[in-house]
């Protein structure tokens, strides 16, 4: 054992096994980590270093004892699903070690052997296509000089800071280097600094227009910042430079899908599933699209082809999960729970999985072990995530302290006069979906999606801020002058132009937290409707509890969170009523369920629509839906669902505490 063990006399031993390792004195290396790990049992290093040497001295079967402990402790940690490869092929397992590989390069695309030798393997198994994608893989990322192939395997493995900081360096010393440029966009990503990272990859694009690595991240960071039409136009050129290329097709899909061009997408993911009919991925993709039209059948067999091909594939059980109408049968659910336990499921995995059982035990009245589920579903996530609650709070104390009557009473009239959209606004799972339904039923209105247009405005507003520092929207709307706010409302009735299919005068915006910008829209659109789409606290908190969304909605991640977040919505609707009074129409979800014509005829009122029977029948329109509600408001009404949060109120003290004895009360 170690005399000493503190983290310095660690990482000196640490240094000698490795140089043990690298002048072949291999049991010596394999000693010292045996060494070290008995005082510091969950070293990753030690236990990645003993493997190797464990391997290279041909005990493969201790080696990937080694690896297991390794993965549990780290299941993203792609070196050592690299060495797990390697054991593989060295004993000729030639598929497991094939799939040891892929998940190395899932979780760092920046390991050079794995790319070459999967390109070896598929090659020897007949299979061209996956050949040559590894094989471009390995080449390019040969050709990469150290340093920046440092880069992209510190950006891999999440550090981050250390990679930008690797990057710039490299920058200063070598100018307009294309693949340095990209990585460090690729490091503002990560920091959600997207206005860098555009310039960065547009500047790659004009340097070097046939690098299709940099043009591919162009097209990621306009689908980030929410330039979806761009998007779409840079997809299809990059399709054009490589058509055969499968990660291009399934973008330019993307994108297609994006701005709601379905056959296009349709025809797209098809293609792709006829030449890899086994791809979990693609399978994934195809199912979302399938459910977003409301092709529910064809959606679930997509979704199980790709649990089945990869069956710890957590999102693909969540997904089936969130039609919100699926059961899982007995057999699912025990798989799922085995591939949650196990410790070589990736965290993503494991927290898509939690929120799948949770859905599925609620659905048997297993309530207390369904809570359990949620609980350490949103635990993982919130841990993840590393959510401030208080950023939310402040920037909505700042929008009650800022946004006066005396500032909209300035613009008044000022803004574009076109009543063309309707926003809903509220918090998830407040029932949004379903009033976008009934009033995208009506003849003279179209349902779009929630449009990110009003945020993309409020963040060019605040322009790009470090961390902590104070900012500078809505502080700023007092500096705008009347044409500025003309200009915002006409660029958002043409730029939300792609998303308008059906040519009505009217259409909807569903983006649930626009609430926190009614100023701003009021200002550019003083003819738009805004319909506050509430819910009672305790059943739209705990839904929101439940529920594990794509990207966004951080606040939903805990008890406590979710009810600070509701309070803060409550306490910024009533300023904008005192400000705007009148402005705003108020629906209850759950009057809605008791009284569904009487609602309808008020939300027509309200919009200056006349009365259609199509909106009592919402559930029978055909339109596409992209929501987690999508398959709930495709059928009639139903009063199960308004207390279900009643089923768990054993559990929910937290969130009680957080509302208050008032708005729980709601």
């Amino acid at each position: 054992m170690l005399a000493e063990a503190s983290p310095e006399t660690i990482d000196a031993n640490l240094r000698e096994a490795r140089s043990h390792l690298q002048n072949a004195r291999l049991a010596d290396a394999e000693a010292l980590c045996v060494r070290i790990l008995e005082v510091a049992s969950d070293n990753i290093d030690a236990l990645y270093t003993l493997a190797v040497s464990q391997r290279m001295q041909r005990k493969v079967s201790a080696a990937l004892t080694t690896l297991d402990k390794l993965i549990a402790i780290n299941p993203g940690y792609g070196r050592a699903w690299q060495e797990r490869g390697h054991c593989f092929r060295d004993i000729g397992r030639v598929e497991e070690a094939i799939a040891a590989y892929q998940r190395a390069v899932a979780h760092n695309g920046a390991l050079v052997a794995s790319w070459r030798i999967l390109s070896e393997l598929h090659d020897a198994a007949g299979r061209e296509g996956p050949a040559n994608f590894a094989h471009a893989q390995y080449t390019h990322l040969s050709a990469l000089p150290p340093e920046l192939l440092s880069v992209a395997s510190f950006i891999q493995e999440g550090r981050i800071y250390k990679a930008e900081q690797l990057c710039r360096a490299f920058l200063q010393r070598n100018g307009h280097h294309v693949e340095a440029m990209r990585l460090l966009a690729e490091t503002g990503m990560k920091f959600n600094a997207y206005d860098e990272a555009e310039f960065l990859l547009e500047s790659c694009k004009v340097l070097e227009p046939e690098n299709v690595n940099a043009h591919f991240d162009y097209v990621k960071v306009l689908h980030k910042r929410q330039k979806f039409e761009m998007a779409l136009s840079e997809a299809s050129e990059l399709r054009e430079k490589e058509p055969d290329n499968p990660e291009f097709e399934m973008l330019y899909a993307n994108e297609n899908l994006a701005v709601g061009n379905f056959d296009e997408a349709m025809l797209s993911y098809e293609a792709l599933l006829n030449s890899m009919p086994d791809n979990p991925s693609i399978n994934l993709t195809y199912g979302h699209a399938l459910k977003t039209v409301g092709r529910q059948g064809d959606a679930i067999s997509a979704y199980r082809q790709a649990y089945k091909v990869r069956p710890d594939f957590g999102d693909a059980y969540w997904s089936l999960a969130n039609l919100k109408t699926y059961r899982f049968d007995d057999s699912e659910i025990a798989q799922m729970q085995a591939r949650q336990a196990s410790p070589m499921t990736a965290l993503e995995d494991r927290y898509h999985l939690c929120f799948a059982l949770g859905k599925a035990l609620e659905d048997r009245g297993e309530y207390s072990s369904a809570f359990e589920y949620y609980e350490l579903g949103n635990r993982l996530k919130r841990e993840e995530l590393k959510y401030n609650p208080s950023r939310l709070s402040k920037e909505m104390q700042l929008q009650r302290e800022l946004v006066t009557p005396d500032l909209l009473e300035k613009f008044s009239g000022a803004g574009c006069a076109a009543p063309d959209p309707i926003f809903i606004v509220g918090l998830p799972r407040a029932g949004s979906t379903l009033l976008e339904q009934i009033l995208a039923s009506h003849s003279q209105v179209e349902g779009t999606m929630e449009l990110p247009n009003i945020f993309a405005l409020a963040f060019r507003l605040d322009r790009q801020r470090i961390v902590g520092e104070e900012p500078e929207y809505p502080g700023n709307l007092a500096d705008l002058t009347r044409e500025d706010v003309a200009r915002f409302g006409e660029e958002f009735i043409r730029d939300t132009q792609i998303f308008r299919k059906g040519g009505t005068p009217f259409f909807i915006d569903k983006m649930p937290n626009n609430f926190r910008h009614i100023g701003l829209i009021n200002m550019i659109l003083p003819n738009a409707k805004i319909i506050d789409a509430r819910r009672g606290a305790m059943g739209c908190c705990f839904s929101g509890f439940k529920q594990l969304f794509a990207e966004g909605q951080e606040f939903t991640y805990g008890l406590e969170e979710i009810g600070q977040y509701y309070a803060d919505y409550v306490q910024l609707m009533d300023h904008w009523d005192v400000v705007l009074p009148g402005k705003i129409l108020r629906v209850r979800y759950e009057d809605v369920v008791a009284d569904l014509e009487t609602q309808v005829r008020r939300l027509l009122d309200y919009c200056g629509l006349p009365f259609e029977e199509a909106c009592l029948n919402f559930h029978q329109t055909e339109r596409a839906v992209r929501t987690a509600s999508s398959e709930q408001v495709r059928q009639p009404i139903f009063k199960s669902g308004v207390d279900q949060w009643e089923n768990f109120s054993n559990f929910l003290d937290p969130l009680r505490n957080k509302l208050g004895p008032e708005l729980a009360a709601t």
